[in-house]
């Protein structure tokens, strides 16, 4: 489950892991993101599946992108858990025509912030069926207000149409890098959200070393 080119000079890698509800669309989402594909009908996800996407984040920067896509169901919590915290980045997504797997977002984000302490992982809010216009049951000012309380960017897509898919994984993405510029998120000792190979070439730039966690790191 490789696409977007099989980039073996990638310098970064970064863990993402899909979270919410069973049925909102999160294996179609990545799958039509790192596959390309989208089918109507998809086995409901069983613990967790993976996918790799390779991503130019800046001229002459690649990244690997590894996705961890998560049951939702209650009884794969305790297997699911276990990927929360070596993930740098989570897809926190509902399907704007179910309004109960929006209102369960908070608990999904809760819920990995109490896991991953004390490393740091980014969100993006992603609302799925933007195609389903007539269906819909949660407004995007509605959406977006719950996204500024969790300190997150919102984003609403389509597996279906494709509509927005690229633009989501990409934001987050893009904030994963810049974070670790900023040192928002830290290369750290025993972590696999993010992992570095050497510079390659004179012009590579390091960002740093890497540091040891600092205590007081929660999520955003």
């Amino acid at each position: 489950r490789v696409r977007g080119g099989c980039c073996t000079l990638w310098r970064y890698q970064f863990r993402i892991i899909m979270l919410g509800d069973s049925t909102v669309g999160k294996s179609s989402l990545v799958k039509r993101y790192a596959e390309g594909l989208f089918q109507d009908s998809i086995n409901q996800t069983v613990g967790v599946d993976f996918y790799v996407h390779f991503l130019e984040v800046e001229q002459g920067v690649h990244v690997k992108l590894q996705f961890w896509d998560t049951a939702g169901q209650e009884r794969f919590r305790s297997v699911t858990r276990s990927y929360y915290r070596n993930s740098a980045g989570g897809l926190l997504m509902f399907d704007m025509t179910n309004r109960v797997s929006f209102e369960h977002i908070k608990e999904w984000h809760r819920e990995v912030c109490d896991h991953v302490h004390p490393y740091k992982v980014l969100f993006i809010l992603v609302g799925n069926k933007s195609d389903k216009a007539e269906g819909r049951l949660v407004g995007r000012e509605e959406a977006e207000a719950l996204a500024r309380e969790l300190g997150m960017p919102y984003v609403e897509v389509s597996a279906r149409t494709g509509q927005n898919v690229s633009n989501a994984f990409e934001l987050l993405a893009r904030c994963i890098y810049e974070g670790l510029r900023s040192g928002e998120v830290e290369l750290q000792e025993g972590w696999d959200g993010v992992k570095s190979l050497a510079p390659r070439g004179p012009k590579a730039e390091s960002l740093g070393p890497v540091r040891s966690a600092p205590k007081s790191k929660c999520c955003s």
